[in-house]
């Protein structure tokens, strides 16, 4: 992996002059973000050594690098998700990468179910915490040194400084937030009702594929992390509403203009 990361990251610097400090996440229908970005370099995954290819609608492909008020940036247009078929060093692998580009705040953003009686289509929720429920870890295996720690603290995933600064410009934009819990799980098929109680008992305000095994990476090489979800689907334990993914990229493309706000302007003052 060590040598796997190093090999991109040298062709990465072999095509750009830039080191981003920011690395961002684009989630199901989120992708639009890169139009705030004063674009230098755009690089397809599929011309990166090493990178996978995403396959998810929604999902465009392409490392993009800029700035955002006078900020170095690199946005992921488009992840990789386990239930693609990627083990989960390959679905993690770009964070590597750009920790080595010379990231050192990471902001992740995604689509995900709300269980929270308080939430409803469309809400931002900024995520303090996670609950892994993926049937793979991505440190499983021999552990080097040079990523992190072969036992890795996870009590604070998502950075309180960044989620208090995080509030505090929605405030100021007059954006509403709310924060919670997300739980991650394998995917594809949408939850059983039976499987959205199992949230909410466990403890979850929110459910996806998605963003667990990035930040669990991040963390491990000390990376700040800031988490944002679009609800985009509601899921009780007593009905569900029919979706579908088109209709989740519906839901996450209207909140998108507020998503898109608030994270540019956390990244030009933080």
């Amino acid at each position: 992996m060590w040598e796997k990361v190093q090999q991109t990251v040298e062709f990465i610097k072999s095509k750009i002059d830039i080191s981003p400090e920011y690395g961002v996440i684009l989630g199901s229908g989120l992708g639009g973000f890169t139009q705030d970005i004063d674009i230098e370099y755009t690089l397809p995954y599929r011309k990166i050594p090493n990178f996978p290819v995403s396959t998810v609608e929604g999902h465009k492909g392409a490392l993009v690098f800029g700035t955002i008020d006078g900020k170095k940036v690199v946005a992921m247009q488009g992840r990789f998700h386990f239930y693609e078929g990627y083990a989960m060093q390959q679905v993690t692998f770009p964070v590597r990468v750009m920790k080595y580009l010379g990231v050192n705040k990471l902001i992740v953003s995604n689509a995900s179910g709300g269980v929270n009686p308080n939430y409803k289509v469309g809400d931002i929720v900024i995520i303090n915490d996670h609950i892994n429920m993926m049937p793979e870890h991505p440190l499983r295996g021999k552990n080097d040194e040079r990523f992190g720690p072969r036992f890795l603290n996870m009590g604070e995933p998502y950075s309180k400084k960044l989620i208090a600064k995080a509030k505090t410009i929605a405030s100021d934009l007059d954006i509403q937030v709310k924060d919670g819990v997300y739980m991650g799980l394998q995917g594809p098929t949408f939850e059983t009702l039976s499987e959205y109680r199992m949230v909410k008992i466990l403890g979850a305000d929110c459910v996806g594929m998605s963003t667990v095994p990035e930040v669990i990476v991040a963390r491990h090489m000390d990376l700040e992390v800031l988490g944002v979800s679009v609800i985009t689907d509601i899921g009780h334990e007593d009905s569900i509403a029919e979706v579908n993914h088109d209709e989740v990229l519906q839901a996450a493309a209207k909140a998108e203009p507020k998503v898109r706000a608030l994270i540019k302007a956390f990244i030009g003052q933080v």
